[in-house]
């Protein structure tokens, strides 16, 4: 089955240990592939965002490679 950007903006992201990191905001594309290469992540009050690399506006970078899981919620891995 697949899955466009558009159904996975606004779910709730969450690690593999259960912690709630925040909404999914957006995805980084490579421009010359068209391959998805990262999602933004706009963080929760309860995340330390310094612990994670973050993009100008300050949303959590993740490699598209760490999505585990997508249903209800985004499961990220390997933080």
């Amino acid at each position: 089955m697949k899955i466009t950007e558009n159904e996975l903006r606004g779910k709730s992201v969450m690690s593999e240990e259960g912690l709630y990191l925040g909404i999914m905001r957006n995805a980084t594309v490579d421009s010359k592939t068209g391959q998805l290469v990262g999602i933004l992540v706009e963080p929760s009050d309860d995340v330390d965002p310094r612990l994670y690399h973050l993009d100008n506006q300050g949303h959590l970078v993740f490699p598209f490679e760490s999505i585990k899981s997508v249903k209800d919620v985004i499961i990220i891995s390997g933080q």
